[in-house]
């Protein structure tokens, strides 16, 4: 059904992305609130259901996009869609948060999830090292990598959770947004969000490779570009609009959080289920996901504030920009 309607242009992949889009973000938000009235109606706390179910809630675009990405064979578009969504979170939604307002930082952000994203990052560049020097198979993120980043995502959880027992007036703002929804209602939401998670992720994942196709460019640039600001736009309208409000602090954990579960688990589980082999560029695509983070942590390091000032969001935004031009005049 879905390849029948590509055949009529470019316009109706383009429309196919946008839609895909609205039905992915939906579907998360409805699988988040109704999963989360299950959980709290069974006893769990607010906080658990935050570090848990909203957690994963707001990774579920880019889970979905990749799972079909990997059933479909398009790897590229799976390595992509996670490295470039790392890359806009840190280059632009940062860096655009902190133009509209100096974003503050919390002591856990600088001293373990902006060091832990930027492990991320050479992690996977250290894959595709490892895998084109040794006889491991075909270059890239292959099934051992992909065990090895699963066991950091499980030392995350375990510090997550350790964190918020100690220090639970820091994670206020992990706390679910719960909402008194009856359990009938609940069940048809979470059903409804997997049903718009999966249709969107399809819509996604076909029309995004049918307009890479026409427009002559690779999967992997498609990935960088269009289909991660897409999976990101959830976290960019969040963070701006808290920062419109003075409320900036909680972008920096919102980011970060999502870039950890984004390579840690999403990737991870992907390159278990199917080898994900390297692309041209993957390298410098690695790079800039992990000097993002140290771009991050330097700007909130070397300041009294512990902030990132306009003029390092300025810079941010600046060094996308470069990269950006570099990627697609050399496409």
């Amino acid at each position: 059904m879905i390849e029948q309607l590509l055949a009529y242009g470019w316009w109706v992949a383009a429309i196919g992305i946008v839609v895909g889009f609205v039905a992915l973000v939906k579907g998360a938000d409805w699988l988040v609130d109704g999963a989360s009235a299950i959980a709290k109606r069974s006893g769990i706390s607010d906080l658990v259901i935050g570090l848990t179910v909203v957690a994963f809630g707001t990774s579920m675009p880019e889970f979905v996009v990749n799972m079909v990405s990997v059933a479909e064979g398009s790897t590229d578009l799976a390595i992509t869609n996670i490295l470039g969504s790392n890359i806009i979170n840190t280059f632009v939604i940062l860096g655009l948060t902190a133009l509209v307002y100096p974003i503050a930082s919390q002591k856990r952000s600088r001293d373990f999830d902006i060091p832990l994203s930027i492990i991320a990052g050479v992690l996977v560049l250290l894959c595709v090292f490892l895998t084109e020097r040794f006889p491991m198979g075909e270059p890239g993120v292959n099934r051992y990598g992909g065990i090895v980043l699963l066991l950091f995502f499980c030392y995350f959880l375990y510090n997550t959770f350790r964190h918020a027992k100690d220090h639970p007036e820091e994670v206020q703002n992990e706390e679910a947004p719960t909402k008194d929804i009856p359990t009938r209602r609940a069940i048809a939401l979470m059903l409804g969000g997997f049903v718009g998670l999966v249709v969107g992720g399809e819509l996604i994942v076909k029309s995004a490779v049918d307009l890479a196709t026409r427009m002559g460019v690779s999967e992997a640039i498609i990935g960088l570009t269009i289909v991660a600001l897409g999976t990101s736009l959830p976290e960019l309208a969040t963070s701006v609009i808290a920062a419109a409000k003075h409320n900036s602090d909680i972008a920096l954990g919102n980011v970060f959080g999502s870039n950890i579960f984004n390579v840690f688990f999403v990737l991870a589980t992907s390159s278990v289920i199917r080898p994900l082999p390297a692309y041209d560029g993957i390298e410098l695509d690695a790079l800039m996901a992990a000097a993002g983070s140290i771009i991050v942590w330097l700007a909130v390091k070397t300041n009294h504030e512990r902030k990132i000032q306009r003029w390092a969001g300025a810079l941010l935004l600046i060094v996308y920009g470069g990269y950006l031009a570099y990627r697609l005049l050399n496409a």
